[in-house]
């Protein structure tokens, strides 16, 4: 089973492709407001390391959010796009915060900053898929006050690939997989 990874949601552009619970490939591509720019091109770069075509791939497994709203975007359009026009590549999602948390044991918190003192987080049990606090637009000090043994944030977190692809969900219809954005953008709250 060849799999590609990728989540766009936080300020790293994460993308890896495992082959029957091998990494071919990892990355973690640092960036702001640009991983529409590079995307495609990680993508590519991760089939010819790989010494594959695009359409061996069997599964995309895409982080669907919470996180930046642009950001969310692109993996989740990425991986409808293939699943769409390759219909055996099957698309599977995974909260970004699962994602991050994958590569810890016990109760990880997980955070993505949210600007303004907020953030999108939880507190999440990889290695037993259960949450202590349920996803949610937090502020940051919340969380705080919960018990765990581990913390994530959307700049300092390690994925293991191999979980990531047990916890990743199957979407039967890729055309209606939606971004979790947690929240109205901007422009809609001001129209409020």
């Amino acid at each position: 089973m060849k799999a590609l990874i990728l989540d766009s949601a936080t300020n790293i552009l994460y993308t890896a492709l495992c082959l029957d619970g091998k990494i071919l490939y990892e990355s973690y591509l640092p960036g702001k407001h640009d991983h529409a720019r590079v995307i495609l091109a990680e993508v590519e770069k991760a089939c010819l390391n790989a010494g594959m075509d695009l359409i061996e791939i069997d599964k995309v497994i895409v982080g669907i959010g919470p996180g930046s709203y642009t950001g969310v975007r692109m993996a989740v359009t990425v991986g409808k796009m293939l699943a769409t026009l390759e219909p055996k590549i099957k698309l599977y999602a995974i909260s970004t915060l699962k994602l991050m948390a994958s590569g810890l044991k016990g109760r990880v918190l997980a955070q993505i900053d949210a600007r303004r003192g907020n953030c999108f987080g939880c507190i999440y049990q990889p290695d037993e898929d259960c949450y202590f606090v349920s996803e949610a637009l937090l502020e940051k000090t919340t969380l705080e006050k919960e018990k765990y043994d581990n913390k994530v944030d959307e700049n300092s977190y390690k994925v293991n690939p191999i979980r990531v692809i047990e916890l990743a969900k199957y979407v039967e219809e890729p055309r209606i997989l939606t971004p979790n954005y947690l929240r109205e953008t901007e422009a809609e709250r001001n129209l409020s």
